[in-house]
């Protein structure tokens, strides 16, 4: 898998993408967290061919998503468990899973419902502020880059009130994040 370079390198965003972006990546880890472990319930599930789910679960091995536990000898046979950097993914998911019900569900609606446990519930996911608990919403989040990156030293934040820019731009964009203006993951 290749880093990004120049700008793009300075970006968590693009190198995130590089590891997850693929379509078949995510299907994997959201399988994972849904009690599939083993290379037949994957192909099952999924329907994806034997080599490229190979190479996924490689990758994501290699990259400390999924680790890999024997449950046989002879033939040597493994299951596939999230780490605790696959696990950090389940808001990824949760919010993909979010934005395709709003956007992309149909007139049938959403094919799944998410129930918070504790509460009974449904879930309904929100991206809010560690500290105060307020809702992060575009306008109102500043990306500062850290000195010392390639992309620039310098806090470019007044951009935010150019009248060139949408205010509902994201707080990344101008900033060195390529990701945030190219179109498909591949392109990370």
């Amino acid at each position: 898998m290749q880093s990004g370079t120049g700008r793009s390198a300075a970006c968590s965003i693009a190198r995130a993408l590089t590891l997850v972006g693929e379509r078949w990546t995510l299907s994997i880890v959201r399988e994972v967290f849904a009690g599939a472990h083993r290379f037949d319930d994957f192909r099952k599930r999924l329907g994806i061919a034997r080599n490229i789910l190979s190479a996924r679960l490689r990758s994501l091995v290699e990259h400390g998503v999924l680790e890999r536990r024997a449950y046989q000898q002879a033939p040597p046979r493994f299951e596939y468990h999230l780490t605790p950097m696959g696990i950090d993914l389940y808001p990824v998911l949760v919010s993909l899973l979010g934005w395709g019900d709003r956007w992309l569900a149909g007139e049938e609606g959403p094919p799944l419902t998410l129930t918070h446990r504790p509460c009974g519930h449904a879930a309904q996911p929100e991206l809010t502020c560690g500290h105060c608990g307020d809702a992060l919403r575009p306008e109102d989040v500043r990306a500062k880059l850290r000195l010392g990156t390639r992309a620039s030293a310098t806090d470019r934040s007044s951009r935010t009130s150019s009248p060139s820019r949408s205010s509902s731009a994201p707080a990344w964009a101008g900033r060195g994040c390529e990701a945030g203006r190219r179109s498909g993951p591949h392109q990370a």
